[in-house]
């Protein structure tokens, strides 16, 4: 028992809790990354709470992420947060869409984030469609068209958030083991 102790003594608890701290922010960015295009798991949420974690844990100013470089990062989460959820009712107007639609784009999304990953996919797709043919009185072959470019629109939007990620995520490797 008495080695078992000095065992526990000698260790530098320090030292292994900062690559803990790294080991969990190293698997936050990369899930989120991936996060990016599955749509089950929030990516740029993840990234951007792997790299706040490392701003504060890792005692701010020492942490080798400057307030600025932290500032460009939420912006460009911001960002990806408002890409996600207006990307599809863009796509559905540039294929025609009326304001309906867009409606029906944007309450689909929103219903559909409480029956998960089907509703997620599907919420904006069917919203842009069922709007479209009862409120803006269209036949099926315009509503398809508009409901064509909520997935369009949707797949676009998911391209820009991989390259909003990327951006995130060579922000922060540039700013801490670049620049600094």
């Amino acid at each position: 028992m008495l080695h078992i102790a000095g065992i526990v003594d000698s260790i530098d608890w320090g030292a292994t809790v900062d690559v803990m701290m790294w080991g969990i922010i190293v698997l936050l960015i990369v899930i989120g990354f991936f996060g990016t295009i599955l749509p089950i798991i929030p990516g740029t949420t993840l990234i951007f709470t792997a790299m706040l974690m490392h701003y504060f844990c890792f005692e701010m100013e020492g942490s080798g992420l400057t307030w600025q470089s932290l500032v460009v990062i939420t912006l460009l989460y911001i960002s990806s947060i408002i890409i996600d959820w207006f990307s599809g009712a863009i796509g559905a107007k540039w294929f025609g869409s009326s304001k309906w639609g867009i409606a029906g784009a944007l309450i689909g999304a929103l219903f559909g984030l409480f029956f998960g990953i089907p509703g997620l996919l599907i919420g904006p797709i069917l919203g842009v469609f069922l709007f479209e043919m009862i409120f803006a009185k269209k036949e099926v072959k315009e509503a398809s068209s508009s409901t064509i470019g909520t997935v369009v629109g949707g797949i676009a939007g998911t391209v820009i958030r991989v390259l909003i990620a990327l951006a995130m995520i060579t922000c922060y490797l540039t700013d801490v083991f670049v620049f600094n």
